[in-house]
């Protein structure tokens, strides 16, 4: 997963601006319903950092979205078939996190698809579901993962598939010597 778009970080601070400003809301106002420091919105929204999962799921559930949701608004339009040399991704090289939309959001499909990539020694932690009961399935193609979904926690090898649906926090977590890759489809 390494052609990420370099444009994406000025179209997530667009659309990131767009949002708050649908919602008449203040940088303090989102702080505050998001978690976020005012500062660290103020260079979000202006392309001045790029954003972490962490930040950006705090957002997203600020917001009411999921993160693939926000991504679709950042992307564009709707393409019946995904090459994959076209399927966005991003990237949070500070915790060692990509996803590749590999079918994104569309206004007509309820679902989504995703190919994910943690490196080895990443733990990732969502503190609210963009919705809640947000419905997942997450299949592990490589390595092992730990996901920790309403207070338990699920220690996954290649070829498990853990469903569940979003109503609190949710963490994400690869051991020291070993990554993980896994599709997830939401629902």
């Amino acid at each position: 997963m390494d052609e990420i778009d370099d444009g994406m970080d000025i179209r997530i601070a667009q659309r990131l601006r767009t949002l708050r400003a649908e919602r008449d809301w203040s940088l303090d106002e989102l702080a505050k319903r998001s978690g976020v420091s005012r500062a660290t919105l103020s260079r979000l929204e202006n392309a001045e950092v790029s954003p972490t999962a962490s930040v950006l799921g705090k957002l997203c559930a600020a917001y009411g979205l999921t993160m693939s949701r926000l991504m679709h608004m950042v992307e564009g339009t709707f393409q019946p078939v995904m090459s994959r040399q076209v399927q966005p991704v991003w990237s949070d090289p500070e915790i060692g996190f990509r996803r590749r939309q590999v079918s994104p959001p569309a206004q007509t499909l309820a679902g989504e698809v995703l190919e994910c990539e943690m490196d080895a020694g990443t733990d990732i932690f969502y503190e609210a579901p963009p919705h809640q009961g947000l419905e997942h399935h997450l299949l592990l193609l490589d390595g092992q993962l730990s996901v920790t979904v309403d207070g338990g926690t699920h220690e996954l090898k290649p070829g498990d598939c853990l469903r569940y649906q979003l109503f609190g926090p949710s963490a994400f977590a690869t051991p020291a010597g070993q990554g993980a890759t896994y599709m997830l489809f939401i629902v």
